[in-house]
């Protein structure tokens, strides 16, 4: 009942909300996906949890932080914000006005009940499709400014001028086989339903794609449900496996039409490059990029 959220900067009128304040704003109630951007392909990392393991998908109940910054007023020279969280180490993200104005939320619950500590109550934002830690837990201001500034959490960004910093939050399409992955064990020859999950920040997941032999041949997947924008959409590929070593991969296209990448193809930000499995002839299934 206590907590605050400041909005301020430059805008025409600087505000203080309640959380009680900000639960009669109209809200949103929307599913995403967040990724941290330690997640990646590694020879040294075997086993899924270990390269992919960082990342999550809930519902998320909130205000639309455009909502709030129309009520604030946002003057013409106001093109960043900066959100600040009340960590010791003031954990802030630098975003551009245009993502602020479009679908972040500030959101107060999570898969229908309030925020738990650990996920940033009592308020946080969500910023659809970009990387995990521009997700500001513990949300106590709101700054509107005229240039991106270098906060904790930019960090990771200081070899980027600060104009283009902002390409590289989106996570690209993404998709990985879950099952089976490195550490497990398939029993012998037969048949076999290949499962995965795929998510982009530019959308919704358009197609998923399987190959078994290390990418010289592609085959579709099948969804499992509707893909909805910016959140894990399931899929699975039936496969009859002869019993000789097979290189499982898949890959994923979203709805601007951006095809996931392979390592070589990969130009830098959160890695969404192509994770392939090495299914060898005994069963047991390793890291095939070790």
């Amino acid at each position: 009942a206590e907590h605050r959220l400041m909005i301020h900067g430059l805008v025409d009128r600087e505000l203080i909300f309640t959380m009680d304040e900000l639960k009669r704003f109209p809200s949103v109630t929307r599913l995403h996906f967040i990724e941290c951007a330690g997640n990646g392909s590694s020879p040294r990392r075997g086993r899924l949890i270990e390269s992919h393991g960082m990342t999550s998908c809930a519902e998320w109940t909130g205000v639309l932080l455009s909502t709030l910054l129309e009520e604030a007023g946002v003057q013409a020279d106001g093109t960043w914000i900066v959100a600040e969280g009340v960590e010791e180490v003031k954990g802030a993200s630098s975003l551009p006005m245009a993502k602020a104005m479009d679908d972040i939320i500030v959101a107060y619950a999570m898969n229908g009940e309030p925020l738990r500590p650990q996920q940033g109550f009592p308020l946080r934002i969500v910023v659809p499709g970009f990387e995990g830690i521009l997700h500001v837990k513990w949300l106590r201001r709101i700054k509107v400014v005229d240039r991106f500034y270098m906060t904790y959490n930019d960090y990771g960004h200081l070899r980027q001028d600060p104009d283009q910093a902002a390409l590289s939050y989106q996570v690209g399409p993404k998709s990985v086989i879950t099952w089976p992955s490195g550490g497990l064990d398939l029993p012998g020859a037969g048949f076999y339903e290949v499962r995965g999950l795929a998510w982009s920040g530019g959308g919704v997941v358009s197609r998923v794609e399987v190959s078994t032999d290390g990418g010289e041949n592609w085959m579709d997947a099948d969804f499992r449900g509707t893909p909805q924008r910016m959140a894990h959409t399931a899929f699975s590929f039936n496969w009859t496996w002869d019993g000789s070593e097979a290189m499982l991969m898949s890959r994923c296209t979203d709805e601007l039409g951006q095809v996931q990448p392979t390592r070589a193809q990969r130009e830098g930000g959160l890695d969404n490059s192509i994770q392939p499995w090495r299914v060898q002839s005994n069963g047991s299934v390793t890291n095939g990029l070790a």
